[in-house]
């Protein structure tokens, strides 16, 4: 197997390299993920998924010996109960003992030019904090301090746990380059001032950092309990089913049943997990009492694997743990390189756009002011005329919806007002009857017809209306459009927001009541004057006549042919007398009227009788011929004269309200809106942030910043492939 590397400007194929390089080419990836982590957690962010090893087990499972075997020092601190209250992030750099300075790449050059760190440190091994910055720990006894001290810090002194990680990196010639997480032991029942829910607690916090799918996760379980049982494992096993990503140690070796042993288990017989299953031996609570290093412990180990598992020794114990661990990350970083590169740049994408919507800090509160004023109302105008930058896809807003209205809503509405709705046959006989007085009618009085064609008229009065609040209510609803599409900026300014939504809603406001006054006085002008001179309404008349008259022809055919002489003469002479615009005609015809009807009184109320007598008197009457015709030739000209003036009212509003609401608002809303917040006392409150846009601006720079940086120390890696 050969692997390449790949520069600019040559051929994967073009040089091989040797197993040493090959070696140190993967050693120089763990590193890289330790800078990535510390980019990322000097923002307190995890929107990355880093590759990581997460150590995973049960109080007292020997979680922190087999940490300590791996570091070779006591640095863990230890007692009974929860110890580990907060992720620990364990980031092992090995370094040469000749070259004791190498920490200098992980830190700001200047940090090294004072001091014992830019002469060399003191000491083989040391330790850093991310939280002290450059302070040197050269003692692990302080690093211990240190952990306790910076755990009750965040999550206090009554064994509760913290989600907050702690970073510590511990560079030294007797380390392999890791990086584990310590996380704390998973238990059953609160113990002491632990919280009620502890164990919901710490299973949510294990199952945060084992969800990343670029995790492998370290799950330790004693020898001497029932591999069957085990809760790390248990927990493992819910995000990683198949065990692709979990590697298996099984502490205590030493300490399990006299007869027994776990050749089955190391074996990987009982618990099958695709990465292995590595033994260790810890040390006893007598052997950390007594000061036994880790380095005895570590020969008394090996020993013991020789004696009792001499077939497996080489495949189990800390050391071998160690260097498993360390290619399993080494490839696992590898895999993981390609897609951590994309994640990382498309971030940076998204937060370089989200901090430009947050724009710059204001240095000029007056051109800022204006410019901010002036594009919100550009950006309202444009939204009427349908010129917006942002189109809305999901309903109509803006003129469009003004267009609907004015075309849909009010128009269909008209439409559909029944020009004889609310009118019945015995309301118009009853307002011919009154027009005329105590007199009866010889003609069909035009009083009648103008009181009624009002009364229709006037239905129309209340649609218009409505169609002014519609529009009035789309303008509202513009004002927030553009608040959250158009200018973004204003989010910023709260108090400025509310103050150009107060004055544009004060002008929608104002202008309301001449809007509704002009419609009113527009359904008001065709009340004040019934024009029967109209073109439309002279034709509908003309025609209406021929009708009549046609009818009337229609009747003398049908007159019997064998008529006597004196009777046609009558007849015809009484036709001559009783023709349609003579007295005596319309007097006859009105005399046959009330002979038809002359046992029955007329009712004053439609229709209805009044009882002069003491028989009873019907309430109900079928109309004459003549009552009749003139009910239906005012209903004729009622239907006329109303579609005229509906035509009118359908075609003068939507323009009314254009001039005197939309296009005024549109025409004054710069101005009113300089006029009411450009001056100068207002400039500072007015552009006062939200409490929390400063702080968001922030939290996004520092962020963009450290996607920047870690797109960089993606950059500088070397690209390997394995062929």
């Amino acid at each position: 197997m050969t692997l390449c590397r790949v520069l600019p400007g040559y051929s994967p194929y073009s040089f091989s390299l040797t197993g040493e390089e090959v070696v140190n080419a993967m050693e120089a990836l763990i590193p890289v993920i330790n800078k990535l982590q510390d980019v990322f957690n000097t923002v307190g962010a995890d929107i990355i998924q880093l590759p990581q090893i997460a150590v995973v087990g049960t109080q007292s499972s020997g979680k922190s010996s087999v940490l300590e075997s791996l570091v070779g020092r006591d640095l863990l601190p230890r007692g009974t109960g929860i110890v580990t209250r907060r992720p620990l992030i364990l980031q092992l750099v090995h370094v040469d003992p000749e070259d004791r300075r190498k920490t200098s790449e992980e830190n700001d050059v200047n940090a090294w030019k004072n001091g014992r760190l830019y002469k060399g440190v003191d000491g083989e091994e040391w330790g850093k904090f991310l939280h002290t910055k450059n302070k040197i720990y050269t003692e692990f006894d302080e690093i211990r301090q240190e952990i306790e001290n910076e755990t009750e810090r965040v999550s206090g002194i009554n064994k509760g746990i913290s989600d907050e990680p702690i970073q510590l990196k511990i560079f030294s010639p007797h380390v392999v380059n890791l990086t584990l997480v310590d996380l704390p032991g998973i238990t059953k029942v609160p113990v002491g001032d632990q919280p009620k829910d502890i164990e919901l607690q710490i299973r949510e916090l294990i199952l945060k950092y084992i969800s990343n799918p670029n995790c492998i996760i370290l799950a330790v379980t004693a020898a001497n309990t029932d591999m069957a049982t085990s809760e790390a494992l248990k927990v493992a096993r819910e995000v990683d089913p198949d065990g692709r990503r979990t590697l298996a140690v099984v502490t205590k070796l030493d300490l399990m049943d006299a007869g027994t042993d776990a050749m089955d288990v190391l074996m990987g017989r009982v618990i099958p997990v695709k990465l292995g299953l590595i033994g260790v031996v810890n040390r006893s609570q007598l052997d950390i009492n007594n000061k036994k290093s880790v380095a005895d412990s570590i020969r008394d180990e090996h020993a013991f694997l020789q004696k009792k598992y001499p077939s497996l020794a080489n495949r189990n114990g800390t050391k071998y743990l160690a260097r498993t661990l360390n290619r399993l990350l080494m490839h696992h970083i590898r895999d993981c390189l390609p897609e951590l590169k994309t994640r990382i740049n498309v971030l940076a994408a998204q937060y370089q756009s989200l901090l430009s919507s947050y724009g710059e800090p204001v240095e000029d509160m007056s051109a800022t002011l204006l410019q901010l004023i002036t594009k919100f109302a550009k950006e309202y105008c444009n939204t009427i005329e349908g010129t917006a930058k942002y189109i809305e896809t999901a309903e109509l807003c803006g003129g469009a919806r003004i267009c609907y209205i004015f075309h849909e809503t009010f128009g269909r509405t008209l439409e559909s007002v029944d020009p004889l709705g609310g009118l019945t046959t015995i309301d118009v006989l009853t307002a011919i009857r009154n027009s005329t007085g105590p007199r009866p009618a010889l003609f069909v009085p035009e009083v009648s017809f103008e009181l009624l064609v009002k009364r229709q008229v006037k239905r129309l009065e209340e649609p218009s209306l409505r169609c002014v609040e519609l529009v009035h209510e789309e303008m509202q609803r513009i004002i927030q459009h553009c608040s959250n599409y158009s200018t973004q900026e204003l989010l910023r300014f709260p108090k400025l927001h509310d103050a150009i939504v107060e004055v544009v809603t004060s002008l929608l406001r104002k202008r309301l009541p001449v809007t509704n006054e002009m419609v009113h006085n527009l359904v008001a002008i065709e009340l004040a004057y019934i024009n029967t001179k109209h073109p439309d309404f002279a034709d509908a008349c003309g025609l209406m006549n021929n009708n009549i008259e046609e009818q009337r022809r229609n009747r003398m055919r049908e007159l019997p042919t064998a008529v006597p002489r004196d009777k046609m003469a009558g007849g015809a002479h009484g036709e001559q007398e009783g023709g349609t615009g003579t007295w005596r005609g319309m007097l006859k015809r009105g005399e046959e009227g009330q002979g038809e009807d002359r046992m029955k009184a007329q009712s004053p109320h439609k229709g209805h009788a009044v009882n002069l007598l003491d028989v009873p008197v019907p309430v109900s009457r079928k109309l004459s011929s003549r009552e009749q015709r003139d009910c239906e030739v005012i209903e004729r000209l009622i239907k006329s004269y109303f579609l005229i003036v509906r035509k009118n009212i359908q075609d003068s509003v939507p323009k009314a309200v254009m001039h005197f609401l939309v296009n005024h608002v549109k025409d004054s809303l710069q101005s009113e809106l300089v006029g009411k917040l450009y001056k100068p006392a207002l400039l500072d409150d007015l552009l006062t942030e939200s409490e929390d846009m400063a702080q968001r601006r922030n939290e996004a720079a520092d962020m963009l910043k450290a996607l920047q940086r870690a797109s960089q120390v993606i950059a500088e890696i070397r690209e390997t492939h394995l062929w």
